[in-house]
Parts: structure tokens; C-alpha cells; sequence
């Protein structure tokens, strides 16, 4: 990337209630955009019926934003160094609040999509700029504390998303998902410009890395896409998810070579250089991929076989943020006096023990034997962020804290889809696998096969109604076999991922040398 600013400017950190209400702002705007990325999900059957067309079709409203979104998170670091990070993050939650509003006034398809990938495209530079601004409100010693805040936001959200796009989808209608995001934003930008204003850094003539964006715009977009239509394409089976995974693979290669040897990058892959930041983005990245799947599955399995609605499956997961809200700001403030990576690790053992239990879940699991996991992954979330985000950021100077959040939170970002697209596809295969076994057994020579039958007829079913309700049970088993499979790999690997955490050097969150808050200053 291009030489450090030399003007960059120090600002003492915010104090008292200007602290409180900056944290309060940049957190709120954190959350809708974080929010954004889940809770249409439950509201495409909504937004297709209403709209006139197929669910396949409506579901080019998630594909969207997520593909926008991709692209935008990694150029933050340049836009940033253009235009300034406060006028960067002013004019990205202005426009995020904008196109929400058309979002939710989108007479047609083609318009809601339009405009979905306008708002995920503005919406990039939200999370990791939040993030910049944050640590720079916070006195050095109390960056562990910036950094919980931000991190209950970004872990509670996508929980709550799928709970609160249903709810409203239920009881409002499907425009007031996007239409919520008005006054949040409205909110959390004037008073992000009221105390943030006079804070900015300025902007620089930098030349625009035109073939690096048009590599990274082409290689990100392929990838996004083929993950999000994957399943429903039959992955390898369609020639167009083959093209898209070549044209991405393509991509990728070329765009590594020119950011490389390029003397101002779009993206600053020279950040890979540095052991802890290497090391600590790699193990947020495949953690997050791990729990991000998890979350797309649990609630699954629930609504599709365990007869939850998509309110009651929120509910159940909703216990979550409780000592994720409790725990993170304890996590922040002892940041400064542990290392950092025995955070990381307690975050991943505890991580692989939820993930454990619910290995454990049979079809007789009631709404207690859900929550307690849930609950105890609360720990987990709290210990998650704080610690591998410290340990990334950790020494950089100031301007280069744009960049290297943007790359992190983008390689996060990615790694949530792949989890999202293999545990979908994975519950499925593995589902069939089990139905087929469950099955081997069940013909007319096999004596409790033939028992169930005749109790079946005997209390007044049809033949024909008798093995459907038998295959469902057969199904709802398979469900439940393919779902531990996932849960149980999913634990294997969180404790697998600790030994990754170590190779990153020792840590003392904002002690010693000045760490990340430095930078941010």
C-alpha cells in the first residue's frame, strides 16, 4: 500500500458521556449492518409471494447484499487513506440508511435486488471503520474494552437477525425489516458527526489500483455467488458452479501476483507478513466459518424436524448474548494483563464443549437441553473477538489499522459463507447417507417393521399414510444423525484451532508497546 501518512493526526480519547454515547453509536450502526446480513433470511417466502415470484428467484435478495458486501469490506483500507475514516464511515451509514429505505419501497424484484446490492456494497466500510473509530476513543489501556463492545454487537446480531426479521415478517410485514434500519442509522449518524467530526484524518491523492479492483471485484463475486447457489445448483454437478469456482480461482491467482508487486495496492496483503496477524486472522477466520455454520444449522434443524416455528427456534438461541453481554466487558478490561492467546484458548475449548453437548441431542431434546448449550456458548462468544482481534491489530501504526481490520473482518466475512454453503450441503449428504442405513432394515421379511405397519393400519391409517409416516420418523432420525455428525466435527476442529492460536507471539492486549489502541491514535 502506499507510504504511511506522515500527517496523521493524535486525538486524545473521548471521556465521560461523549465516550458512552460514541461507543453507543458506532455499536448501533455495527449492529444493523450486522443484523442486515441475516435477517432477511427468514423473509424470503414473504418477499417472493409478495413480489410474484419463485423462492429460488427471491433468494437473489441474500445473494445480493453478501456479494456487494465481499467486495466493498476489503477496500476500506484504501478508501479510508482517500477520503478520510470519519467521512468514510459518515457517508457509508448515510447511504446504508438510504437504500434500506428504498429496499423496503421496491415495487419489484429486479428493484429490491438492485438495491440490496447497493446497500451491501456501502455497507463494507461500516465494521471495520466502527472498529477503528472505537479504539480510537478509548484511552490505550482500555482498548480490550473498545473492543468488547464492538464484539457483542457483531456476535448477538446474527442471532437475533433470523428472531426479528420473523417476528416482523409475522406480525408487521416484510418492508419493516429494512425500514428499521432508518431511524437506527439516522440516530447513530448524527451523533457519530457531532463528536467524531473535528477527529478525522485527511484524505490524500492516492492513484486507484484500477486492475487489482477490477481482479478483486471479479474473483470475489464469482466466489460469493457459487457459494450462495451452490446447493441450490447441485454444486459440481452444474456447469455454471464449475465456471464460477474457475473464473474465482482464476481471479484469485492474478489478483495475488499484481497486489503483490503493485506499489499501491487496493488491498495491503503485506500485512500477511506479520506472524500475529497472519496467525490471529487465520483462526477468527476458520472459527468463524466453524460457529457461523452452526448457527445457520441449529435453527434449521429445529424449525425443519423438531416442529419449532422460526420465533421459538430464536427464542431458544436468543440465551446466547446473555453472558456474551456479561462476560465481554470483564474480557476487555483484563485484556492489558493476561496474554491474549489463554483468552483465545478458553474461547475455543469452551467453544468445542458446546459444540460437544450438542452432539449429544437426540429427537426427545426438549427446550431446556437446547438452551443449556446455548447459554454456556455465551462464554465462548465473550472470549471470541476480544483476544484474536488484539493479538491481529496488535503494534500497528495508526494509518495502517483501516487496512488490516478491513482484511480481517473481510476474510471473517468469507469464511462465514464457505461455513454457511458446507454445512447446508453437509446436513444433507449426510442426511441421506443416514436415511439410507435406517432404511437397509425396513421390507416386509423384517418383524418389527411389519409390527409397526399393522399398529399403524390398525389405528386407522392407509397402507400408503403408514409408510410416509414411517419414512418421516426415518427422516427426522437421519436429520438428528447428520446434524450430530456436524456438531461433533465442529468441536473436533474448535479444539484443533488452539494449537493455530499459539503460533501467533504473546500478547499483552494494550500493555507494553502500546498495541492496537496505538495504532487507532
Amino acid at each position: 500500500m502506499a507510504a504511511p501518512s506522515s500527517s496523521a493526526v493524535a486525538h486524545p480519547p473521548l471521556t465521560g458521556a461523549q465516550l458512552v454515547l460514541g461507543t453507543i453509536a458506532l455499536s448501533s450502526a455495527t449492529f444493523m449492518n450486522v443484523l442486515d446480513t441475516s435477517i432477511a433470511n427468514v423473509s424470503i417466502p414473504a418477499i417472493s409471494g409478495d413480489l410474484g415470484v419463485s423462492p429460488t428467484q427471491g433468494t437473489w435478495v441474500i445473494t445480493s447484499f453478501a456479494v456487494a458486501n465481499a467486495i466493498s469490506v476489503p477496500l476500506t483500507g484504501w478508501l479510508a487513506q482517500r477520503f478520510g475514516t470519519v467521512k468514510l464511515f459518515m457517508s457509508s451509514v448515510l447511504l446504508f440508511v438510504l437504500f434500506s429505505w428504498l429496499c423496503g419501497l421496491a415495487p419489484s424484484i429486479e428493484g429490491l435486488i438492485f438495491f440490496r446490492v447497493m446497500q451491501g456494497a456501502v455497507a463494507g466500510p461500516m465494521i471495520p471503520l466502527s472498529q477503528t473509530l472505537l479504539l480510537s476513543s478509548y484511552p490505550r489501556h482500555k482498548a480490550g474494552m473498545a473492543l468488547a463492545m464492538w464484539s457483542i454487537t457483531t456476535l448477538v446480531a446474527p442471532v437475533v437477525g433470523p428472531l426479528l426479521g420473523g417476528w416482523i415478517t409475522d406480525n408487521i410485514s416484510w418492508p419493516w425489516i429494512f425500514y428499521i434500519n432508518v431511524p437506527v442509522g439516522l440516530v447513530a449518524a448524527g451523533a457519530t458527526w457531532s463528536l467524531y467530526r473535528h477527529r478525522d484524518n485527511p484524505g490524500r491523492n492516492l492513484r486507484m489500483d484500477k486492475v487489482g479492483l477490477a481482479l478483486l471485484v471479479l474473483w470475489v463475486g464469482a466466489l460469493q455467488i457459487a457459494l450462495d447457489k451452490g446447493k441450490e445448483l447441485d454444486w459440481f454437478n452444474s456447469s455454471t458452479i464449475v465456471a464460477l469456482f474457475a473464473v474465482a480461482a482464476m481471479g484469485f491467482a492474478f489478483f495475488i501476483a499484481w497486489e503483490l508487486t503493485e506499489q499501491n495496492p487496493i488491498v495491503d496483503l503485506s500485512l500477511f507478513k506479520r506472524r500475529n496477524y497472519w496467525a490471529s486472522t487465520l483462526t477468527i477466520s476458520l472459527a468463524y466459518g466453524v460457529f457461523f455454520g452452526n448457527v445457520v444449522l441449529l435453527p434449521l434443524w429445529l424449525q425443519q424436524y423438531q416442529g419449532y416455528t422460526a420465533t421459538a427456534a430464536g427464542m431458544a438461541l436468543a440465551p446466547v448474548g446473555i453472558f456474551a453481554i456479561l462476560l465481554s466487558p470483564f474480557v476487555g478490561s483484563r485484556m492489558g494483563k493476561a496474554d491474549a492467546r489463554w483468552f483465545a484458548t478458553i474461547a475455543l475449548a469452551v467453544f468445542g464443549i458446546v459444540l460437544f453437548m450438542r452432539s449429544r441431542f437426540n429427537t426427545d431434546a426438549d427446550q431446556i437441553t437446547i438452551i443449556i448449550p446455548t447459554l454456556v456458548q455465551g462464554v465462548a462468544m465473550a472470549f471470541f473477538f476480544i483476544p484474536l482481534i488484539t493479538i491481529a491489530l496488535h503494534g500497528l501504526p495508526p494509518e495502517r489499522i483501516p487496512a488490516a481490520s478491513s482484511l480481517n473482518n473481510f476474510m471473517r466475512i468469507t469464511a462465514g459463507a464457505f461455513g454457511t454453503s458446507i454445512f447446508s450441503t453437509l446436513w444433507d449428504d449426510r442426511g441421506a447417507m443416514h436415511h439410507s442405513r435406517l432404511t437397509e432394515h425396513l421390507s416386509q421379511a423384517d418383524g418389527t417393521f411389519q409390527q409397526t405397519m399393522l399398529g399403524l393400519q390398525q389405528a386407522g391409517l392407509t397402507p400408503t399414510q403408514s409408510a410416509a409416516m414411517l419414512n418421516r420418523v426415518v427422516d427426522q432420525q437421519a436429520a438428528m444423525l447428520s446434524a450430530d455428525d456436524l456438531f461433533l466435527a465442529s468441536s473436533v476442529l474448535f479444539i484443533v484451532l488452539i494449537g493455530l492460536v499459539w503460533l501467533a507471539g504473546p500478547v499483552k492486549g494494550s500493555g507494553g508497546d502500546g498495541g492496537e489502541a496505538a495504532g487507532a491514535h
